[in-house]
C-alpha cells in the first residue's frame, strides 16, 4: 500500500463520515428515515475499520512513530479529521520517507 492509496481512503472515510452526521442523522431524526443512516452507517462502518486497519499498516510498513498513528486514528473519529491529517501531517511524513 502506497500513500496515495492511503490518502484515498482517508478522503473516502472523511466523506463518509460527514455524509453520516450531516446528513443521514438528520433525516434519521428530523424527518423520520432512518434507512439513510442504516445505508450510510454501514458504508462508513466498513470504511472506518479500512481506514484503522491501513494506518496501522502504514505505520508498520513505513516505520511511522507511534504519534503519527495515534493522530491517523484520532484523525478518523473526529469530523474533518482525515483531511486535516492529509494536509498537516502527512506531507511531513512523506519528505522523510523519501
Amino acid at each position: 500500500m502506497n500513500m496515495t492509496y492511503f490518502k484515498r481512503l482517508g478522503y473516502a472515510e472523511g466523506v463518509s463520515f460527514l455524509l453520516l452526521l450531516f446528513i443521514a442523522m438528520p433525516l434519521k431524526y428530523m424527518a423520520g428515515i432512518p434507512l439513510a443512516v442504516s445505508i450510510v452507517g454501514a458504508a462508513h462502518g466498513f470504511l472506518f475499520v479500512a481506514y484503522v486497519i491501513a494506518a496501522v499498516y502504514m505505520a508498520w510498513r513505513h516505520r511511522w512513530s507511534f504519534k503519527v498513528l495515534a493522530l491517523a486514528v484520532i484523525a478518523s473519529v473526529i469530523p474533518f479529521g482525515p483531511f486535516l491529517l492529509e494536509k498537516r501531517v502527512l506531507p511531513s511524513i512523506e519528505k522523510t520517507s523519501n
